[in-house]
């Protein structure tokens, strides 16, 4: 049994990182989208500039590693996973183009967990529209950088993460045991929405997490690869909302049941779950759909939009002991691989 109220314990497995500035490019021709950084009016902030508009403003958060782990007591966090900006995962570049800046962002992250005195971890970035490119990469950053695994776009160029001509990335992940994290990038449905920009981080990221989870389950993602771990994120988007419906289509609709070779809710209590809900009802209902074993803390620190009371939260939302620890810590230590590194080196 664990304490109820652990301080600072948490493990949070979404929380980015933008390097303070990016590299030359060193091909023939620049990308138009090849990023950069500008300065912004706040000394400590600067401009993400991509195709020569400013796509984000960020703090230093986004880099400076002191900056960040003077932030995590706050939070309840013992370790923070890093994994890069979306935006930055450039599955729409040249593959060639976004290799060599995938390094260059995998690199950066490396530095940060080497400063981090074992407070950081890192899910790496890999050029997803090369297949070859990708499975050599992430053996790089699994092999070489010692990351726990990936973070990859809830679709990659439109390609949905059940699509079966991922499925070699998906081999290669389950074969070197690389945890992988789905992150909303590029939603479908923008042009249903009324509305500013951000709408695309509050309404348009969980349509398209949800898809994407939809998509592993009806895709049968977890029956090809059983040891693969996977998580989504935003609580998995819509997902919650849609798996009823689905789990009576699969029941109602030979054709689905025929093609969806075991039940959707089944399907969906192999996959993880972040708490990124910024709702504690909600958090109740995910963990009774999903399982209390799947769901991982999320925070999408250090943007402004992220959670910034993520283990406090859990704890307040009435779960017993047990629920609590695996929901703040324990389910994530699974979802990293940490339990059989703490394994390997208890005596």
């Amino acid at each position: 049994m664990h304490a109820s109220n652990c301080q600072c314990c948490g493990i949070d497995v979404h929380a980015h990182v933008v390097p303070e500035n990016f590299p030359s490019y060193i091909g023939a021709k620049l990308p138009a989208d090849w990023p950069s950084m500008a300065p912004a009016d706040k000394a400590c902030h600067r401009h993400v500039m991509i195709s020569g508009k400013v796509y984000r403003t960020v703090s230093d958060a986004c880099w400076s590693t002191t900056r960040r782990l003077e932030d995590l007591p706050g939070m309840g966090l013992a370790l923070q996973v890093v994994s890069p900006m979306p935006e930055l995962l450039s599955y729409w570049m040249g593959a060639s183009d976004a290799q060599q800046l995938l390094r260059y962002t995998n690199d950066c992250l490396a530095s940060m967990v080497q400063q981090g005195g074992g407070r950081l971890a890192a899910l790496g970035a890999v050029p997803l529209q090369d297949m070859d490119l990708a499975i050599a990469e992430l053996e790089y950053v699994v092999r070489t950088l010692g990351f726990a695994g990936v973070e990859i776009g809830s679709n990659i160029n439109g390609v949905p993460v059940g699509a079966p001509q991922l499925d070699p990335f998906f081999e290669a992940c389950e074969s070197l045991g690389a945890a992988v994290f789905v992150h909303a990038l590029r939603p479908a449905g923008m042009d249903r929405l009324v509305g500013p920009a951000p709408l695309q981080q509050v309404l348009g990221y969980p349509g398209d997490v949800g898809l994407a989870a939809a998509s592993a389950i009806t895709g049968n993602l977890m029956l090809r690869r059983p040891r693969l771990r996977i998580a989504f994120s935003h609580g998995g988007g819509t997902l919650a909302a849609l798996l009823p419906r689905l789990q009576q289509g699969w029941e109602v609709f030979p054709a689905l049941k025929e093609s969806v070779q075991a039940s959707p809710t089944e399907q969906a209590r192999r996959l993880f779950y972040d708490t990124l809900v910024f709702d504690t009802p909600m958090l109740r209902h995910l963990v009774e759909r999903f399982g209390a074993s799947q769901l991982v803390v999320g925070t999408d620190y250090p943007f402004n939009f992220h959670d910034r009371t993520p283990v406090q939260r859990i704890e307040a939302a009435g779960f017993d002991v047990d629920t609590t620890a695996a929901l703040v810590h324990g389910n994530a230590e699974r979802f990293l691989g940490l339990e059989s590194t703490k394994k390997e080196t208890t005596p």
